[in-house]
């Protein structure tokens, strides 16, 4: 009995070992309510779903915000959203502590980014006997593309798009419906969303390659630097130690690449 109590004594310590306990200052960014509250879009189907069987969020950033929880030797507490916009917006509200966001300059005056943990494809979808062939296309007087309101790829398009006229959806799942409702030319988004939804709907093609690459990162208001150093070194032990790519393939997630190494752009 002693020996059995000892080995579970050895065990405990060597786990608490290898996953320290963050330093007050950082807890105390990133928790200030004494619980880490995140939130999580489901919007993005690459990062985040609810579980068919349970109703309970599911994901690689769920899985991610647990970790960290686990770290700061506090509770997770999940806020659950169906947009980026809305993702954004209940950060800059103060309602949550931490993120999962696409990287984006228009975002970085308030939100201080982590390096990116995965890269995720932007894609075009048109109805199969559209005329346009390649991406090369879409921007030209007249055509008119549905993209998410507020996410990554309306801002980037925004700022690239120089013919083409934007429409946006409500949220980015909605935006193939929301395509074919408005007798839209392009739909853009998550290549793996698109995907789906061409596969749903039928009568619908992928143009090949992407538009844009997405680096997903974490992210938390500015100004509290203990938290973001941290939450920085966090993201990177995630992807080093091969955690990011494991929730991948538990959750049987295809197309999204683990980011390179690398600190907050």
């Amino acid at each position: 009995m002693l020996r059995h109590a000892a080995a579970l004594l050895a065990a405990l310590l060597g786990a608490c070992a290898s996953a320290p306990m963050a330093p007050p200052a950082a807890v105390s960014d990133l928790a200030p309510t004494g619980k880490l509250r995140a939130v999580i879009n489901y919007g993005n189907p690459i990062l985040a779903r609810k579980d068919a069987a349970t109703g309970e969020p599911a994901g690689v950033s769920v899985d991610l915000a647990r970790e960290l929880a686990k770290r700061l030797g506090v509770e997770a507490e999940l806020v659950t959203v169906t947009s980026a916009g809305k993702s954004v917006e209940t950060l800059a509200g103060g309602r949550v502590d931490v993120g999962f966001f696409a990287i984006d300059p228009a975002r970085a005056a308030t939100t201080a980014y982590t390096g990116p943990y995965v890269q995720i494809e932007g894609a075009y979808l048109v109805k199969g006997d559209s005329p346009i062939r390649a991406n090369e296309e879409v921007d030209r007087d007249g055509i008119r593309v549905a993209v998410g309101n507020k996410s990554a790829y309306d801002l980037y398009l925004a700022r690239n798009l120089k013919k083409a006229k934007i429409e946006r959806a409500p949220t980015s799942p909605a935006v193939v419906d929301y395509f074919l409702a408005n007798r839209l030319d392009v739909a853009a988004g998550v290549k793996q969303q698109l995907e789906m939804d061409a596969k749903r709907i039928g009568g619908l093609r992928l143009l090949p390659g992407r538009f844009m690459v997405i680096n997903q990162a974490m992210g938390m208001a500015r100004g509290k630097d203990a938290g973001a150093k941290y939450l920085t070194a966090f993201v990177e032990e995630m992807k080093a130690s091969g955690f990011v790519a494991e929730a991948l393939a538990r959750h049987k997630i295809e197309g999204a690449s683990i980011a390179p190494p690398g600190g907050a752009p």
